[in-house]
């Protein structure tokens, strides 16, 4: 009996953990790793806090346009004291009072101010999007330079490969007195310098991956598998059709957050000279006075009373003259950075495009040079092995392969970054 309960919370304790570590598993392709940042990245998160905060302020705006009501209950004693009059005396007994007043204010600057949180609520959502545009970006950053780099491991195990063979095969002919100890050396070096390189690679990879759980909203101990390659995600064509795209400023999320805060500035003047505007103010009051005591006394306090007053400004020392003075260079200097922004953000553009079109035209040569050394290096090896080629002559190609090979991942980031700044820029 003992023992089938042991064996039962074994099972129990193994399915927990198995559990727990599915948990801490993810699979996915680019288009999920980008759906699932967005859904727990934490900064898109507060992002869309901020609208929140952004409504909530507009409503405290225009609450304090709205009625206000408020309820006070107090007691007082004033410890026997008796007042006197004309030669009488009224008493003064402990008393209480209840009252309730509701009272309305509304100014212009109330008013002016629903129409800044409305543009306070606009520039939010546009940042919610800007701060998607920028997740889904990094995601897709990561996610190809960790195919990239991959694909670095693979092609360096691959040499490993090749050169461990050599290595066997001149030792062997080192043995048999074919082959110089020299020449099994310096295949040996090579043998351990990529080993080493491949080791580097291993290095930076896995802080890829964590760099990509960072913005997946997840920890470090989280294990990410990448359901794609290189070849499903990398779409040279595709991203060179982006060249014939035309670029629409207005679609722009910086732009459209640097019109809204000119747009900002310009009711801040409007604002500024709503100190000129008479603040109207009304009020209603109920009160109940109760005194603890039978003997006569005066009660002075009225049960309904109510209220109304204009404040009309009339001198400031100039202050609020200097106060709108000031909000209108706040606002030339808003459309100068607009301007200025609107010819930066066309000079980008072109930055851009030449950017993407140089790098496609780096990644077709260096493809073509990645063949080339490829094949250089098979052929010398075979010659190596059949004794019509030196150790030295295996070692510059196999230099030549690795060089060829980091061009080539180089070239391909530099796409992927050229392609995923202009996607940015353009908004698509």
């Amino acid at each position: 009996m003992q023992k089938k309960i042991l064996i039962l919370m074994v099972t129990v304790l193994s399915s927990f953990s198995l559990v727990a570590q599915d948990s801490l598993h993810l699979s996915l392709s680019l288009k999920e790793a980008e759906t699932y940042a967005l859904e727990h990245n934490r900064t898109m998160q507060n992002a869309s806090l901020d609208v929140k905060k952004a409504y909530a302020a507009r409503w405290q705006t225009i609450a304090s346009m709205l009625p206000q009501v408020s309820a006070s209950l107090d007691y007082s004693n004033m410890c026997g004291y008796e007042m006197t009059i004309m030669g009488g005396r009224i008493a003064m007994p402990p008393s209480g009072t209840f009252a309730v007043t509701a009272s309305v204010a509304l100014s212009g600057s109330q008013v002016v101010a629903t129409l800044l949180n409305n543009i306070a609520i606009e520039m939010s959502d546009i940042s919610v999007k800007k701060t998607e545009q920028t997740i889904t970006s990094n995601v897709a950053n990561l996610y190809m330079s960790i195919l990239a780099m991959e694909k670095t491991a693979g092609l360096l195990d691959q040499n490993l490969k090749n050169l461990e063979k050599l290595y066997q095969s001149t030792s062997n002919a080192v043995k048999v007195g074919v082959s110089e100890q020299t020449d099994a050396d310096q295949i040996s070096v090579q043998v351990s310098s990529m080993q080493s390189r491949i080791n580097a690679t291993k290095r930076s990879l896995e802080m890829l991956y964590n760099s990509l759980a960072l913005q997946l909203g997840q920890g470090v101990d989280y294990q990410i598998t990448l359901t794609q390659n290189l070849t499903d995600v990398m779409n040279a064509d595709a991203a060179m059709e982006l060249l014939y795209t035309d670029f629409n400023l207005d679609q722009n999320y910086d732009y459209q957050l640097l019109k809204k805060n000119t747009e900002l500035s310009k009711k801040q003047i409007t604002l500024a000279a709503m100190d000129y505007v008479p603040t109207v103010s009304a009020f209603y009051q109920y009160s109940a006075k109760e005194y603890f005591s039978d003997e006569p006394t005066m009660n002075m306090t009225a049960p309904n009373v109510v209220g109304v007053s204009l404040k009309v400004p009339i001198w400031s020392s100039g202050r609020r003259a200097a106060s709108v003075s000031e909000k209108k260079i706040a606002y030339q200097t808003a459309q100068n950075t607009l301007t200025d922004t609107e010819n930066a953000l066309r000079v980008q553009d072109k930055q851009l495009r030449y950017n993407l079109s140089s790098a496609y035209e780096n990644y077709q040569t260096q493809t073509k040079n990645l063949d080339v050394s490829q094949r250089v290096f098979d052929n010398i090896s075979k010659k190596y092995e059949q004794g019509y080629a030196s150790s030295t002559d295996v070692t510059n190609s196999s230099m030549s392969l690795l060089t060829a090979q980091s061009n080539y991942i180089s070239a391909i980031l530099e796409m992927v970054n050229a392609h995923i700044d202009l996607k940015k820029l353009l908004n698509k």
